[in-house]
């Protein structure tokens, strides 16, 4: 078993899922000034030829990831607000469950964008280093390969979501990472037990496809519950935090780097906390999303740098007939 003190760092885990809450309204877009002013904005600005001349104004990199007329009307109601919160000495509110944000171009979130993109380059790279060392007859060779690919797709959508939020961006934003979260228990699977029992795997792997499929069913048709999406990701996430810890505290006298791993997973679980400071951005960029996300691009390489060592161990051990471990 593993110390009983990792209890005490899940603690705060825990304490993220009870603080998990709805957030389809804000109430910087509950304030009557700000539905006002965007009634006001959307009747003056958004019909007839006043309509025409904001579309012929647009820059087109604005038109092509969908920025309209209201939403325009919507971020310059939102300052306009946050203007008189500030000058009457309250606190900044969020609107539609978000922070306030200064756009930049096209980008809603601009360092938030940044950092998701930074970590899909570092994933690439990494993935493309990994296939450049590792020989595809290494055992865990295809599951690392479709694991690094999942994460590419999340990473991805998550650029696109923090440049652009919508229905089907956040939508794909959340259930790729959920793909993401369920992978990794799929992987730490296979490499703990399918090596010497693959249809052990085989099963975890059909049951992780049911509960994705339920997963994104309840959201889609059911109730888009952010609370239910922040609980169900977080505890399938101390599941393979408690799985790899056990298995690195088993292995720790064999795989000289088994601490690569044990690393890893707290630092994706411990950093995942930073999303408890929930600050107003500072600049109107910076806020704990960003600063999450920002924190998490090195982690690919110590990540990578594991799966390597332990696939060509994997393969050595394979090739002198010593059985796995």
């Amino acid at each position: 078993m593993f110390p009983v003190r990792t209890s005490l760092f899940l603690l705060p885990l825990l304490l993220l899922l009870l603080s998990a809450v709805n957030v389809h309204s804000s109430q910087g877009d509950k304030e009557p000034v700000y539905r006002d002013c965007v009634k006001q904005c959307v009747r003056t600005n958004c019909t007839g030829a006043r309509l025409r001349g904001f579309e012929s104004r647009q820059p087109p990199y604005m038109a092509l990831t969908g920025w309209r007329c209201d939403d325009d009307c919507r971020y310059q109601c939102m300052w306009t607000t946050v203007g008189l919160y500030q000058a009457e000495g309250y606190r900044i509110p969020q609107f539609h469950g978000k922070w306030p944000f200064a756009r930049f171009l096209c980008f809603e979130e601009p360092v938030s964008a940044l950092a998701s993109l930074l970590n899909g380059v570092a994933c690439l790279l990494m993935m493309l280093r990994y296939r450049g060392t590792v020989p595809r007859q290494s055992p865990m060779y295809p599951t690392i390969t479709a694991f690094s690919l999942v994460s590419l797709n999340a990473w991805f959508w998550s650029t696109v979501f923090h440049t652009r939020d919508t229905y089907l961006t956040e939508k794909m934003d959340y259930f790729c990472a959920s793909a993401v979260i369920l992978y990794s228990i799929y992987l730490c699977c296979v490499r703990t037990l399918g090596l010497k029992r693959p249809v052990v795997s085989s099963l975890v792997g059909a049951l992780l496809i049911l509960v994705f499929t339920a997963h994104v069913s309840y959201l889609t048709f059911v109730s888009f519950d952010y609370g239910y999406n922040m609980a169900a990701n977080a505890t399938i996430g101390i599941v393979n935090l408690l799985w790899w810890l056990c298995w690195c505290w088993q292995n720790r006298r064999t795989l000289p780097y088994w601490w690569k791993c044990g690393v890893v997973v707290l630092l994706l679980h411990g950093l995942a906390l930073l999303e408890l400071l929930d600050f107003p951005p500072l600049l109107w960029a910076l806020d704990a999303h960003a600063v999450w996300h920002l924190s998490t691009v090195p982690v690919h390489f110590l990540f990578y740098s594991f799966l390597i060592d332990d696939s060509l161990h994997l393969l050595n051990t394979e090739k002198i007939g010593v059985k796995l471990e």
